[in-house]
């Protein structure tokens, strides 16, 4: 059933370090205190399933966090009014052009491979990371332990984040690296992180260095124009023009192996990853041509054509295998990523807003559900992608959700 619920109320190394309840009702599983280890911190109490949100920011900068649950409503506090948010799944990194503001949802799962820990605790508006220009966020599978990468463009600086003095509620960088301007990353993977490096303005390549910001000799390789980066299963991944630089761990060293584009592609490639948290496989745009499915276990790609343009595409990679995308005309589109074939669409739901470029409509996977939001339609939108695209409910919010993560994940 359709229903509507309101939304309410070489480098040079500088290190810096800054100063830096939801309530449960009655029909949610009983919990527990978080004991040491497993994703655990003090304060937090373990689930037993996941405490999933949609975490929405205003055009003003109001954060909001949605109970997917209850369905009960937050207002976290305010960041710096922003272009674009992401989130590992626990932090939300609100990206100004002018700084990055985090905010510690309070949600998040811990991936113990063959089963899961969930945990809950109250959200903390965690200050900001200063910087200049647009910066991009990587983050790893774990939001207690290892780092978050920052790359701000406008100055060219990497800056790698301690991911377990951020769930204590501080920000301290490891390390803050200087390199040319330009569309950069910074991706951590271990106790390393692959930082690009600039030629002509462009990254053209990427070098590994420790979590102090030391270069490891001989440790890099060729990407040219690199774009676009994710965390699957398997390990971190970076776009590249000729196709993706994959980085796994190899008795505790990073390996760098290339996933090309299958020979004689024309496809744009993919500048964008998306799929859903824990799994091998991530999607992207590949242009006006469709989109790019890669595998990382298996070290492929596959090219599915659509019928139309594409905005977003996503892996949700279970069972079914099913991919889902934006449409340029605002629908959601349940696809087969074995046979590519369209197996259910909504109707058109952000339109208004892709139309308008009213905010960032984001399309995000879990299982078994999916996340929109509709900047000019005031709406959050959450679809039942196995049962022909169904809408489950619908979420009218006070003012425009320009930008959407889900945490808890």
């Amino acid at each position: 059933m359709h229903r509507s619920s309101p939304l309410i109320a070489p480098l040079a190394v500088a290190v810096l370090m800054l100063a830096g309840c939801a309530s449960v009702d009655a029909g949610t599983p009983a919990a527990s205190p978080a004991s040491g280890g497993h994703g655990a911190v003090d304060g937090a109490k373990e689930m037993s399933e996941p405490p999933l949100a949609v975490v929405t920011i205003d055009p003003g900068g109001v954060v909001r966090q949605l109970d997917l649950l209850d369905e009960t409503v937050a207002e976290l506090g305010d960041v710096p009014a922003a272009s674009r948010a992401s989130t590992d799944g626990r932090y939300v990194f609100a990206d100004s052009g002018d700084g990055l503001a985090i905010v510690d949802s309070g949600r998040w799962t811990w991936d113990h491979v063959d089963h899961f820990h969930y945990y809950l605790a109250a959200p903390v508006m965690l200050g900001q990371v200063p910087g200049r220009g647009p910066a991009p966020v990587a983050t790893t599978s774990s939001s207690t332990t290892g780092s978050t990468g920052i790359f701000f463009a406008g100055s060219g600086e990497a800056v790698l984040l301690d991911t377990a003095a951020m769930s204590k509620g501080e920000l301290v960088e490891r390390f803050r690296l200087e390199t040319a301007p330009h569309d950069g990353m910074a991706v951590p993977i271990g106790s390393y992180a692959l930082v690009t490096q600039p030629q002509g303005g462009v990254a053209a390549s990427v070098s590994v260095v420790d979590e102090d910001g030391m270069p490891q000799p001989g440790a890099g390789a060729d990407c040219t124009d690199a774009r676009g980066t994710v965390t699957t299963r398997v390990g971190a991944v970076i776009g590249c023009a000729d196709g993706a630089l994959l980085a796994t761990l190899v008795d505790g060293e990073v390996e760098l192996e290339r996933i090309p584009y299958p020979e004689g592609t024309t496809a744009p490639p993919a500048t964008a990853f998306a799929g859903r948290d824990g799994r091998p496989t991530v999607a992207g745009p590949a242009g006006d041509q469709g989109i790019w499915l890669l595998d990382t276990r298996a070290r492929t790609w596959t090219l599915l054509a659509v019928d139309r343009p594409i905005v977003q595409a996503t892996a949700v990679d279970d069972e079914a295998q099913h991919v889902l995308a934006l449409g340029a005309d605002g629908r959601v589109l349940v696809i087969d990523g074995t046979t590519g074939a369209l197996l259910a669409q909504t109707e058109p739901l952000v339109a208004e807003s892709l139309a308008t470029d009213a905010g960032s409509p984001t399309l995000v996977a879990d299982q078994p559900r999916a996340y929109l939001n509709g900047p000019a339609e005031r709406a959050v939108y959450e679809i039942d992608f196995a049962d022909a695209a169904r809408i489950s409910r619908t979420f009218e919010t006070p003012t425009s959700p320009a930008l959407l993560v889900v945490t808890g994940r």
